[in-house]
């Protein structure tokens, strides 16, 4: 029984937060368009299964070219979800903050004569484990944080308010593919280490100074096997608890305080 109560417990609240993360949301064909029009960030658009005609056909057509993703819903998902109760099957989930590219990111560390220092976030979906992994990576001087398009929480209203205003400093990169990323890192001169239980040393014994990726896996399977496998070395934490693992932000936060220690030496 206790068990259960706790089940809709972490349901509900799971409920509450989807709730705080759709308070972005333009509802409505038109709005949407000019929305798009204005080149205004998004997360998402939401369409209903089945309306594929008029204006929802340019939306589609205009969010692709954009590169938006694009997510096909039942129509009572968007009942639920319109606050306006006129959505003409289609909400627009906008983002919080802009994004930046990856290659800014890059650019703006040189032009402060700065080693880069980037965090890669493979398909972190909670979002205030993303706005915590945010305020870290401002204190700890990291030029910028790399999220996926998809499978992977954006720049909504609860990152925004669990960063505690790092949003506003932190330049956030959205790419489609993270291991082309890496490769694209690679090129750039970036040394590439994962966070990984299963890592070949522990953090503190690498060597984190230099063009720095630091790469950091979801809360639930960690790293993908080929974003693994991209990664020059896997670092790990020493545990000696009962739980296998730690949560994606704090082991996120050991180990940026760990290359920012270690530049710190010079």
């Amino acid at each position: 029984m206790v068990m259960k109560k706790e089940s809709r417990h972490k349901n509900k609240q799971k409920q509450d937060n989807e709730q705080k993360d759709i308070s972005n949301q333009i509802e409505g064909r038109n709005p949407v368009i000019e929305a798009l029009r204005a080149a205004r960030p998004m997360e998402k658009i939401m369409v209903a299964k089945g309306e594929l005609t008029g204006s929802i056909k340019e939306i589609i057509g205009i969010a692709k070219e954009e590169r938006i993703v694009i997510q096909y819903v039942d129509r009572h998902k968007l009942d639920e979800m319109s606050q306006s109760h006129a959505h003409q099957g289609v909400i627009a989930i906008t983002s919080a903050h802009g994004y930046v590219e990856v290659t800014d990111m890059i650019e703006d560390a040189k032009a402060k004569g700065e080693a880069p220092f980037l965090i890669v976030l493979d398909e972190i979906t909670d979002p205030h484990n993303l706005g915590s992994i945010l305020r870290t990576a401002d204190a700890c001087g990291a030029h910028g944080v790399i999220v996926s398009k998809r499978r992977a929480v954006g720049l909504t209203p609860v990152v925004a308010k669990s960063s505690a205003g790092a949003i506003e400093y932190v330049p956030v990169a959205k790419v489609t593919n993270i291991s082309q990323t890496i490769d694209l890192l690679k090129e750039e001169g970036f040394w590439v280490a994962g966070a990984e239980m299963s890592g070949q040393q522990y953090y503190y014994e690498a060597d984190l100074k230099g063009p720095m990726a630091l790469v950091i896996g979801s809360e639930g399977k960690g790293l993908g096997r080929l974003v693994k496998e991209k990664c020059d070395f896997l670092l790990k934490i020493p545990m000696v608890g009962q739980v296998s693992s730690l949560n994606a932000a704090v082991a996120g936060a050991i180990l940026m305080y760990e290359v920012r220690r270690q530049r710190n030496q010079g």
